[in-house]
């Protein structure tokens, strides 16, 4: 069966182009140029997936976006943004987006990053417990994850995480003791058109390590050498 889209995005051209290349992938694709009518859709309908614009008429993607997360919805949701809006993308994913498209932006991104964000999400539903109060939590180690809240918990006490910190260290997480390469976490947390180089992955790891090590030993994340890094455990250490 195909999975479903939905697309929230009011410029027709924009909507076009989206709808047609998705539909030559295979997906089952539904268009609203509305925000409050995107909304109701979203709250009414089931979707695998839904793309959302930022500027709508009507109701915002912050709006919408903020919503729909609070009715409880878990759809994954892809944010439309400007190119450099670094504050939107921020602001998205702290109100619970999966994954955000820069405008403008190639054929090839695009359908990367929905199969990605699919794919993601079908792991995560194997990969996440659910606490007394229904929230996704991954745990590994000292630590816990709580992806929906954006939060991280070490030894108990909660710790601050710049936003690409979080993401990098979710990404890691969910694939103890397996090498990720610095492409990889490039293309999946800073996105596939991002112009800075490799260095600022490895910044925003050292400054994740050194949060991470403090007072706890039994989670760290190593170097490996001309890769890339790997999130280890004291359950998955080499003895």
């Amino acid at each position: 069966m195909s999975q479903k889209i939905l697309i929230v995005e009011d410029e027709p051209t924009l909507a076009r182009l989206l709808s047609y290349n998705l539909t030559q992938e295979g997906y089952e694709i539904k268009v609203i140029d509305h925000g409050w009518d995107g909304y109701q859709a979203a709250a009414q309908a089931t979707f695998d997936l839904i793309i959302l614009d930022i500027m709508l008429p009507g109701m915002n993607g912050f709006e919408i976006l903020s919503k729909l997360r609070q009715k409880g919805l878990k759809t994954p949701i892809i944010i439309l943004t400007a190119r450099n809006a670094e504050e939107e993308v921020v602001q998205g994913l702290k109100y619970g987006a999966d994954d955000y498209i820069t405008k403008p932006f190639g054929v090839a991104e695009l359908l990367a990053r929905v199969a990605a964000v699919l794919r993601r999400t079908q792991a995560d539903e194997s990969l996440f417990d659910k606490n007394a109060s229904g929230e996704k939590v991954i745990a590994a180690g000292d630590l816990k994850i709580y992806p929906e809240k954006y939060e991280v918990v070490l030894n108990e006490e909660s710790i601050s995480l710049r936003p690409k910190e979080f993401e990098v260290l979710l990404y890691l997480v969910q694939r103890p003791g397996v090498v990720v390469t610095r492409d990889d976490l490039m293309n999946i947390v800073w996105g596939f058109d991002y112009i800075g180089g490799q260095r600022t992955v490895d910044v925003h790891v050292s400054s994740l390590r050194k949060k991470l090590e403090m007072n706890q030993q039994s989670v760290q994340i190593d170097s490996i050498r001309g890769v890339g890094y790997k999130l280890v455990t004291t359950s998955n250490k080499p003895k």
